[in-house]
């Protein structure tokens, strides 16, 4: 019964077991089942937070995607505008140059008037501008204040870069039969001591170099060429004023060489009247400077160290230059710093020459140097400098010196002039009718910008060399000089570089900065080596602000951006007026040509 009572015992607890073993398993779904929904939780905000990070990555990507995108549109857009602006002046040009309104005689003519330009002065600039012009088939008038021979002591040393310009221009023979002589580089003295510096020809025609000659003759022979074009006219007369009308020159007044008053009028006028122009001050703000005054003699059959070649002596106070300009005679430049120089009258010049100058030129120079005082046929002039400051005016233009002027001590001046008319034919070339005046003269700022590379590398190299190669108490100045003469001794790239900038044959105005500061390191180098002193290391200093003195104050005249990146300029694109373009004319205007 025991054994019964117990095994019914066991059957009334076996349910109870299961059923706590039933709902322990229920406990436990239950658990596993909030972890799963936890777990499902969690990951659901992992999954959200991940989607949002992923959003905003997206959201930043597709606002740098758009940003990029539009910023590639608007360079692409600009290139492709770019292209179509070069492609359009291109044909622009070319069929300017192919649909050339003539006459029978194979001239080109205004149509509302005789004359399509008019050239004040027939200088270097003006007579170069007229025979261009008159190739190109323009009805030109030239008037010049006096058409006999000049006699200057400048413009008398046309370097390798302006030859090549003459070449382009089709003037090459206006060197010839001029007892011109051929300029293969330069040679520096300083201190008793000598470097010669080449002009790097290698590349050239064996023809091109520079040339010297007497600066009457060469320009008598480009006024010989101009005038012998029967769609120039060149007539000497002195031009007193621009005529204007509403804001456009429209012509010039004059006096004829009897002295009659008359007004030629033309769609364009030029003003190629020189340094001493007195029209420029109508079109442009001249800030004209004087920093120094050259004293011009002829040594006769004198015999230089280097043949061929151009001499500056790095005297005391500023430099002097020998060059020869015929095959018996040598001119000599003394440059005196300041606006007043020594009396020739009553003798102070002489004495000054023979007691200051005499002594610092070469041995093998000296007997003729002084020979030629004793002659006595000095002269002076002042050597003047002025940035281009233009003010584009309808129906007027300026060039040459009355534009832009530079120390003459690197003999650049021609070389810009030649180099301005070989921009400005280029721009011309596709039009044919000049008479729309306000649209000529937006069309013609791009003359401004398109000149600039080798106009301000020149204009700037003039200026800061002078300013290196003259005589100062300053020792960082003179160690500056010096560290010039050295750099330039070094030969190779240190000597090539800057005389391939000088020559015109390399006008990048980066390089010239390189170089000039170049120079500046090499000057601090030498004074640190080999014990740096504080002293020195002052010095070195002192010359490095200096050179910055020197050249910063020229780039900024000339225009950084016209000068360094000229393409930013967007003049630089403009593109030949679609109205001033070649156009074919009416039988009743051809038959009154």
């Amino acid at each position: 019964s025991r054994v019964l009572l117990i095994k019914g015992d066991r059957r009334k607890a076996q349910p109870a077991r299961v059923e706590r073993e039933h709902r322990a398993g229920r406990e436990r779904e239950c658990v596993g089942l909030i972890r799963v929904r936890i777990l499902v939780l969690w990951c659901s905000c992992l999954r959200e937070l991940a989607w949002v990070r992923i959003w905003k990555m997206v959201d930043q990507y597709a606002l740098g995607l758009i940003l990029a995108s539009v910023l590639g549109f608007v360079v692409l857009y600009n290139l492709m505008a770019k292209k179509n602006r070069i492609r359009v002046s291109s044909e622009a040009r070319t069929e300017g140059v192919q649909t050339v309104i003539t006459t029978t005689n194979g001239e080109c003519r205004s149509i509302e008037g005789d004359v399509d330009v008019i050239i004040v002065g027939a200088g270097v600039a003006g007579s170069a501008l007229a025979h261009t012009l008159g190739k190109d088939g323009r009805k030109v008038h030239v008037i010049e204040r006096d058409l006999s021979e000049p006699d200057r002591i400048v413009g008398e040393l046309l370097q390798p870069g302006g030859y090549l310009k003459l070449v382009e221009l089709g003037l090459q023979d206006s060197v010839e039969d001029i007892d011109a002589q051929r300029v293969f580089g330069y040679a520096l003295f300083k201190d008793g001591k000598n470097t010669r510096l080449s002009y790097p020809l290698e590349k050239f025609h064996s023809d091109v170099s520079g040339r010297s000659f007497h600066n009457g003759r060469f320009i008598q022979r480009m006024r010989e060429k101009a005038a012998s074009l029967p769609n120039i006219r060149l007539e000497q007369g002195t031009v007193t004023s621009l005529l204007e009308e509403n804001g456009t020159i429209k012509g010039v007044q004059y006096k004829t060489k009897d002295g009659k008053e008359l007004a030629a009028h033309a769609p364009l006028t030029i003003v190629c009247d020189g340094c001493f122009s007195n029209l420029r001050r109508s079109l442009c703000n001249p800030q004209v400077d004087v920093p120094s005054s050259f004293v011009g003699l002829v040594l006769e059959n004198c015999e230089l160290p280097y043949a061929n070649h151009g001499h500056v002596v790095l005297a005391d106070p500023s430099p002097i230059l020998f060059y020869p300009i015929s095959s018996t005679e040598v001119r000599c430049l003394v440059d005196v710093p300041g606006q007043k120089v020594p009396s020739i009258s009553n003798g102070e010049m002489a004495k000054y020459l023979k007691t200051m100058v005499a002594p610092q030129v070469p041995p093998e120079i000296y007997d003729s140097f002084v020979a030629a005082v004793d002659r006595g046929n000095i002269r002076t002039m002042p050597n003047r400098s002025m940035p281009a400051a233009p003010q584009p005016t309808p129906g007027a233009l300026l060039m040459g010196d009355a534009f832009n002027m530079r120390h003459p001590l690197t003999g650049g001046g021609m070389t810009v002039a030649l180099s301005d008319i070989v921009v400005l034919r280029d721009l011309l070339r596709p039009l044919r009718d000049l008479n729309d005046a306000p649209t000529l003269c937006k069309y013609l700022e791009s003359f401004y910008t398109l000149r600039k590379p080798v106009a301000s590398t020149i204009n700037t190299l003039a200026g800061a060399l002078y300013k290196v190669f003259c005589a100062s108490p300053d020792r960082a100045r003179n160690e500056m000089r010096q560290a010039c003469f050295d750099y330039l001794s070094l030969g190779g790239v240190f000597s090539t570089g800057p005389v391939s900038l000088l020559s015109g044959l390399n006008p990048r105005p980066l390089s010239l900065v390189l170089h000039f500061f170049a120079v500046a390191v090499y000057g601090v180098g030498r004074l640190l080596v080999p014990f740096p002193s504080p002293s020195r290391m002052w010095i070195g200093a002192r010359l490095i602000s200096g050179a910055s003195a020197i050249i910063f104050p020229i780039i900024k005249a000339e225009g950084v951006r016209q000068m360094f990146f000229p393409a930013t300029v967007p003049a630089y694109y403009r593109a030949p007026p679609v109205n001033c373009q070649a156009r074919s004319l009416k039988p009743d205007a051809l038959k009154g040509l």
